[in-house]
């Protein structure tokens, strides 16, 4: 199956170049290894956007957050493979295009055109690759929530490396109570998930609930708390701070893997 990723990359922010200060040149090996990744380094992100929205979409609103946050990531953001089928709910704030991963019946009990989403993504990953984490908003976060475990259960994404975290804003399982699950992710959850993560909450957002069911699947998660609804929202000083604490543990453990 032939694909075509339409990709928005975050322009991308270029610094000057370091130079050592006095004293800098008698650095032990693992102090000069621990700097050159702290200025050099970068995680590659692949942003996956939310229902009916897009890449440019979610570009637009992850540019809002502050630049210590942004000059520490790489941030690539993609198109899901399929035009809208409806209405979108942001049509009065952004313009169109809009597109969405895959679709589900009224009642979310069966998913339709899940293969083709995970087919779609791992082909732009095998291309344009490799990528460290995934960062998701709303649909596109249920998505990358699920993705650590998938692969593990090796249901998705089998020919990419694991992911090393997730950023999740509006984030939840598949399935619940009252809703079905795709096949593919139907034991993404059945262990503890290991690897780091960060979770944006918002307190009027409809999701809230099932976002914080959410932190219960994956150990020892960061979280963010926002006082707005179903948003990619602006982080304030505590947020920010959050967030440059989940990207320095991202970092530290870059420099153990080696």
């Amino acid at each position: 199956m032939a694909f075509s990723h339409k990709l928005s990359p975050l322009q991308s922010i270029h610094y000057p170049t370091i130079t050592p200060r006095k004293g800098q040149n008698n650095l032990t090996q693992t102090q000069k290894i621990d700097m050159e990744i702290q200025f050099q380094w970068k995680p590659r992100v692949l942003c996956l956007h939310g229902f009916r929205t897009s890449a440019e979409i979610l570009r637009k609103q992850i540019q809002r957050w502050p630049e210590p946050v942004l000059r520490k990531l790489e941030l690539l953001f993609i198109d899901a493979p399929f035009p809208a089928r409806g209405r979108s709910g942001i049509e009065s704030l952004f313009d169109p295009p809009y597109y969405e991963w895959f679709q589900s019946s009224k009642g979310f009990t069966e998913y339709y055109n899940v293969d083709e989403c995970l087919a779609y993504l791992e082909d732009y990953m095998i291309k344009h690759g490799p990528f460290d984490g995934l960062l998701g908003f709303s649909q596109g976060a249920i998505l990358s929530a699920a993705f650590p475990g998938m692969q593990s259960e090796k249901t998705a994404l089998t020919r990419v490396p694991m992911m090393k975290f997730v950023i999740l804003i509006s984030g939840a399982t598949f399935g619940g109570i009252k809703f079905g699950v795709p096949k593919q992710a139907a034991n993404a959850y059945s262990s503890p998930i290991k690897l780091p993560s960060l979770h944006i909450i918002g307190e009027k957002d409809f999701l809230k609930e099932p976002g914080i069911a959410l932190l219960e699947s994956f150990q020892d998660p960061f979280v963010i708390y926002h006082p707005n609804g179903h948003v990619v929202p602006r982080l304030d000083d505590k947020g920010e701070e959050t967030m440059l604490r989940f990207v320095e543990k991202i970092e530290k453990l870059q420099l153990q893997e080696g």
